[in-house]
């Protein structure tokens, strides 16, 4: 780690970049701690009122109705309920600090006094529980104290501060749709954008980065798989699905440990198999969903590539009476964290908060649709992680060898305090050493 540290410094200083990053001033640190027991008033009424993807209508209200209050030009309903907001402060760079902003179909276990009770239906009609069980709306919280402070201290930097809360992260269809509904043309594309999430890994407070590819595409892949149904007393009289699927699943082990390179991480997982009626009857066709994770394109490409040709291939062997349909849905591709950008911000963030709470870590086969953002030509992105895990209770349970709920779990609650004044400090001293004042 010292080696790759060492490394993305020397990058930094070689592209141009600030040797030395300020700390963040103290009327700025002041501000903050005086601000947060309203801060933490705000994440308290963010949490116990969570709304699923595309329909945050009262959350992006609340977004939106405090940036107005800064100062800031508002627009709303972009890409479905997402809010953009521009403070206009001078010369300089455009910096974008991005938010989600949708929650999770999941009933709330944490026992908090302000946990949510919110159901709502969901696409399917169904009536469904809903709760923030991860960390979206401790996001949102920093984003609107990040943005408080650089409002109020316009002074201190020059440039343009793009605020997004952008609607249907979990779904990971949320960024697109901004991007298709002209957030880089409508608005002004920013030369940098920035992202910042809970996890549940790290002690509380810990910001955590990693420089290049940090967090995998992720497609889905659903494939039918054709046979000829029968008797379950004369399965020769049939082509067994469900037995073209079982082998179809094994083989799919072998595109990761036979035909992979070890260095080039993938991550195939069938996650649902549905066919048949009842246990007497070989059904006509059995249905596989699977998930695909991987880092670079060529690599996606031939791993999609080999899925299709074992389905086709098991197929064959079995003689069914007709090839399987594989259907492919793009997910968004792998999030590229810019090193040379990465060296500037880690330097930054150290300041800020402290080396000691500064630590690289791995790559991580989750993925995200920021990776969107970063797509876009001229933009340099960033998405940076902070742990929300109580230092003590992290380091009990791996004694104990206890997992702790991490987050999509219905326990899920980040120790908020110093997870939130972290995030807002890392977030704040980012944006300042990005648009500098002018003097």
């Amino acid at each position: 780690m010292k080696t790759l540290r060492h490394t993305l410094l020397i990058a930094g200083l070689s592209a141009g970049l600030p040797a030395i990053a300020a700390a963040l001033p103290a009327p700025i640190v002041a501000q903050l701690n005086a601000d947060y027991p309203k801060l933490e008033s705000f994440y308290q009424d963010l949490h116990a009122h969570p709304e699923l993807g595309f329909n945050e209508h009262e959350t992006a209200d609340k977004l939106a109705g405090r940036a107005r209050g800064l100062g800031f030009e508002v627009t709303t309903g972009v890409g479905g309920t997402g809010v953009v907001a521009l403070l206009r402060n001078g010369p300089g760079p455009t910096v974008m600090l991005r938010t989600e902003m949708d929650a999770l179909p999941v009933l709330e276990k944490t026992g908090l006094s302000f946990a949510s009770q919110v159901t709502t239906k969901n696409a399917a009609g169904d009536t469904v529980p809903v709760a923030h069980a991860c960390g979206h709306d401790l996001h949102m919280s920093a984003w609107y104290e990040t943005a408080k402070l650089l409002a109020e201290n316009r002074k201190a930097w020059s440039g343009t501060l793009m605020l997004v809360g952008q609607p249907s992260e979990e779904p990971l269809t949320g960024a697109a749709a901004m991007i298709k509904d002209g957030l880089f043309t409508r608005f002004p594309k920013p030369d940098y954008a920035l992202s910042m999430h809970d996890d549940a890994t790290m002690p509380s407070g810990t910001i955590m980065w990693h420089a290049g590819p940090f967090r995998a595409s992720a497609d889905t892949v659903t494939i039918t798989m054709y046979g000829q149904g029968g008797h379950g007393a004369v399965p020769h009289e049939t082509r067994d699905p469900v037995v073209m699927s079982a082998r179809l699943v094994m083989a799919l082990q072998t595109l990761v440990s036979r035909e992979n390179n070890p260095l080039d991480p993938v991550v195939i997982t069938v996650g649902s198999i549905q066919g048949g009626t009842q246990a007497n009857i070989v059904p006509d066709q059995v249905k596989l969903a699977l998930t695909v994770r991987t880092f670079r394109p060529e690599v996606r490409q031939r791993v999609l590539a080999s899925i299709a040709r074992e389905a086709q291939g098991e197929a064959i062997a079995a003689g069914a009476p007709k090839q399987p349909l594989v259907e492919i849905k793009p997910g968004p591709d792998s999030v590229y964290n810019d090193p040379q950008l990465m060296a500037r911000a880690v330097k930054a963030v150290e300041q800020a908060v402290g080396a000691d709470f500064v630590k690289e870590m791995p790559a991580k086969m989750t993925s995200e649709d920021f990776a969107v953002y970063g797509q876009q030509p001229g933009v340099k992105a960033l998405l940076i992680h902070v742990g929300a895990v109580d230092a003590g209770r992290l380091e009990a349970a791996k004694k104990a060898g206890q997992p702790l709920p991490g987050t999509h779990s219905p326990q899920w609650a980040p120790d908020l305090k110093p997870t939130l004044t972290n995030t807002v400090k890392a977030e704040t001293a980012i944006l300042l050493d990005l648009m500098p004042a002018r003097h």
